[in-house]
Parts: C-alpha cells; sequence; structure tokens
C-alpha cells in the first residue's frame, strides 16, 4: 500500500492519555487530602478510568452532556470515598483533577519519530485526527505537545455530531483532505471503535496493540451490557464463569471481524511505515 493520506486517533496513540490520567488522579488526591488521604493509588487510578469508561460513553451515547458526564465522573468517585458532592462541588473537584491532568501531557516517545518516518518512506502523505472528543480541548493537547504543526485537519465528534466508529465520521474525514478511502488509512488503540470501523468505511484499519495495554474498552461496554442470569443459591460461581466465557467469545467474534476487514495489527508506532508498505 502507498497511503495519500494518514489519520490517526489521539488520545492513547500520538497522546499518552492513560499515563496523564494516573498522574493527575493520583496528585489531586494528595492535593485534596481529608477522605481521599491515604487512597489507595493503583485502586484509585482503576476506579477513575472505569468511570471516565462509563461516563464519557454515556455523553458520546447523548444521555449527559459533556459537562455533566465530568460532574457525573467526579460524583462517583467521591462517593465511593464517602464523599458527597452537588454539582458545583463536582465541577470544582473536576477542574482541580484537570489541572493536573494537564500537567502530565505528552505525546507517546513513538509518536512524532512515526510521523517523520511516514513522510519520508511514503512522499507528500498527509497527516489528520479523528477523535471522539471535543474540538477545543483536544486542540489544547495539540498546542501543548506542538502536534498542531504536524496535522493537517482535526476531525472531532463533538463538532460533527457523529461518532467512531460509524462510518461516516471516517468518510467524512477522507472527503475534507479530498481523498479515497481505499488511499487513506486509519491507526487507533481501540479494535472496534478504530481499527474495525475505520476498515467497514473502506480505509485499511490499523490498530495500534501496545504490549501490556487493557482489552478494548469498547467489547467490555458490550459484555456488560448483556443481561445478568437469574440470581440462585448456586449462580454465584457460574455467573463469573459465564461472563468470562462471553467476554472471551465477544474477543473470538471482534478478531474475527477484524480478519475479515483485513485490519493491521502492530504493536507500536514504529512498525507502522513497515506494515502499509507490506500490506
Amino acid at each position: 500500500m502507498i497511503p495519500r493520506l494518514a489519520l490517526f486517533d489521539l488520545d492513547d496513540t500520538l497522546f499518552a492519555h492513560s499515563d496523564a490520567v494516573a498522574w493527575g488522579i493520583e496528585r489531586h488526591l494528595v492535593s485534596e487530602g481529608g477522605a481521599f488521604a491515604g487512597a489507595d493509588t493503583a485502586a484509585s487510578v482503576t476506579l477513575w478510568r472505569s468511570l471516565e469508561e462509563e461516563h464519557y460513553h454515556s455523553y458520546l451515547a447523548g444521555v449527559l452532556d459533556y459537562r455533566g458526564q465530568r460532574r457525573a465522573r467526579a460524583q462517583g468517585f467521591a462517593a465511593a470515598h464517602g464523599v458527597d458532592l452537588d454539582d458545583g462541588a463536582a465541577a470544582a473537584w473536576f477542574e482541580g483533577y484537570l489541572a493536573h491532568y494537564r500537567a502530565g501531557w505528552r505525546l507517546h516517545e513513538d509518536a512524532l519519530p512515526c510521523l517523520d518516518a511516514l513522510a519520508l518512506r511514503f512522499p507528500g502523505i498527509r497527516f489528520g485526527l479523528i477523535t471522539n472528543g471535543e474540538l477545543a480541548f483536544q486542540g489544547e493537547k495539540l498546542r501543548e505537545t506542538g502536534l498542531d504543526e504536524r496535522i493537517e485537519h482535526v476531525i472531532a465528534s463533538g463538532s460533527l455530531g457523529i461518532t467512531k466508529p460509524d462510518p461516516r465520521i471516517f468518510l467524512h474525514a477522507c472527503s475534507v483532505f479530498g481523498v479515497a478511502p481505499a488511499d487513506a488509512v486509519y491507526v487507533g488503540d481501540r479494535l472496534r471503535t478504530d481499527a474495525i470501523g475505520a476498515a467497514a468505511a473502506g480505509l485499511t484499519g490499523v490498530w495500534l496493540a501496545r504490549p501490556g495495554t487493557a482489552a478494548d474498552p469498547a467489547e467490555a461496554a458490550v459484555a456488560a451490557a448483556a443481561p445478568p442470569a437469574p440470581a440462585t443459591a448456586t449462580s454465584t460461581s457460574t455467573e463469573a464463569a459465564a461472563a468470562a466465557a462471553a467476554a472471551a467469545a465477544a474477543a473470538a467474534a471482534t478478531e474475527a471481524e477484524a480478519a475479515r476487514l483485513g485490519v493491521v495489527r502492530i504493536p507500536g508506532l514504529a512498525a507502522l511505515p513497515d506494515a502499509l508498505a507490506a500490506h
């Protein structure tokens, strides 16, 4: 393949979002003190990430607005520590977290070298972003990290009203660049949301499966949405096994769909130029 256009996801693809989240919540708990003092760090990061997935998904689904999902995350986290926050206090609490989150902003170490290598390997290639986020906030990340100098167009679901993996957002991005989907590649860290979504729209979908990363949260959300089995006196021990089996089946189905659509898997961005050349 000789791509004319390389489109990327931002968070946890080019931008080290998860690292900044962990940095931010850890330092915010220290600054808050009180009921949050001495909270288990690893458990706090895990809880905060799960609340982010839950409530940001509600925002993408139109259940909550952008500020509402932020308040819900703060309220859910505080409640787990025995603290009740009204909407005003929750908004202030989240703003405090954001200050620490911003302090941890950086790109993944392989982000800029990947863009350089692609430009060298495929002269004339253009770069863009598709993000399930708000344009203004994501734009801050680009400017802070210098990525804005390398990215030609940013397609944000918050402005377009369409979210990944809807094929329309990928097709819209291609139309903005005036490039046919067959000549475009999309790279993201989520298999279904990013790579499968792009491939279904006719682009080359690339799944960035960095070592040690968790399973696609979108798959977890699908499994969590399945109706629970009726509770019985002996059901407790089997429910976990059933849930694990359902998750494994969902993962296998997703992998099969990815294979059918020709999704390319890479362990890091450094592998992208060679993977595309061989595709």
